[in-house]
């Protein structure tokens, strides 16, 4: 099912060359990172945290750009059909990355488009609901939703994100209906759920945390199979109800570049991003967002990659998804 498998560990033997290797590029032009997703969400915040860090690192101006739509795909496309020469990154995620690969029926581009070079962070989704849904637990949601089918509504950061489909198995898993609403990014579709045109939302816990600690909106649930050690009293889905058992969801972010990049720069900046990873600053805000570090080296990132796609295109076909691309 929905379960993120362990990140599979490669052991590169010629490593040390490749890094050495590495060391020897340098960008000469401004650094852009493409968010294929609108502000506010945690690709964005990954990216506004990671581009100061390389600009210093590397001496050159490093800009963060949003281009939001299609399920993260448009931002995709951009990054696709920028010159492979390590000044275009994509901040990308689970949902173009890995489920949109066998979720849309034709993308403009390959599925070895990309080149993955570190992931960022890992974490769960939660289940957040409006403060005017009478319900305080899942059960008590489900009943709700029961009673008042197709009338609820639950939004999400685009078609084919994980929040979206992790909406979709809860649904399915507990016999319920809603509509959905597709925002673009995670921050547009909290802001209506705190506002109150939508009902309830699965949000990324690193992005939706701080709403929840504010008070703006109520969190029933996580999606990951162990409650969070940033929300202890927020229960897992899968211990809420029986139909929930084998829920367990949990999302991820890292950074990719055009499939034709030359090795040494993804090495390099996967060296860069190692050590990005290890300032305290990152590992503070990590912890203080309820995720945690998928940094690897660009192997272990790319066998993860590969084995987060294989896994959500089996979900995918055996629920029948398929959409455009839109």
């Amino acid at each position: 099912m929905l379960s993120l498998t362990r990140r599979t560990a490669l052991v590169l033997p010629f490593a040390t060359p490749l890094v050495a290797r590495a060391q020897d590029w340098k960008p000469t032009q401004t650094i852009r990172i493409v968010v294929p997703a609108a502000p506010g969400g945690t690709a964005d915040i990954s990216a506004r945290l990671l581009a100061p860090f390389l600009q210093q690192h590397y001496g050159q101006s490093c800009v963060v750009e949003n281009r939001s739509g299609a399920g993260g795909v448009i931002g995709t496309a951009e990054v696709v059909r920028a010159a492979p020469d390590g000044l275009t990154l994509l901040l990308g995620n689970i949902g173009p990355q890995a489920i949109g690969l066998s979720l849309y029926r034709s993308l403009p581009y390959p599925k070895d488009a990309l080149l993955p070079v570190a992931g960022t962070l890992r974490g769960p989704n939660v289940l957040v609901v409006h403060p005017s849904v009478p319900a305080s637990t899942v059960p008590e949601l489900v009943a709700h939703l029961k009673k008042n089918p197709g009338k609820l509504s639950f939004g999400s950061p685009g078609v084919g994100q994980s929040p979206h489909l992790t909406g979709v198995w809860f649904n399915q898993a507990t016999g319920t209906e809603a509509i959905h609403v597709p925002f673009r990014g995670a921050g547009p579709a909290m802001m209506e759920l705190v506002a109150g045109n939508i009902q309830y939302m699965w949000d990324n816990l690193t992005s939706g945390i701080s709403q929840i600690r504010g008070g703006r909106v109520r969190a029933l649930a996580v999606s990951s199979a162990d409650r969070n050690p940033r929300l202890p009293d927020v229960p897992a889905a899968r211990e809420t109800m029986p139909e929930l058992a084998r829920f367990d969801v949990n999302t991820w972010f890292g950074i990719f570049l055009p499939a034709a990049t030359p090795r040494p720069i993804a090495e390099s900046l996967n060296a860069a991003m190692k050590a990005w990873q290890e300032t305290e600053e990152v590992k503070a805000r990590w912890r203080e967002m309820g995720g945690v570090s998928l940094y690897g080296s660009t192997t272990e990132f790319a066998a993860f990659v590969a084995n987060e796609a294989e896994k959500w295109g089996e979900v995918i076909r055996k629920e029948g998804l398929q959409l455009e691309v839109g």
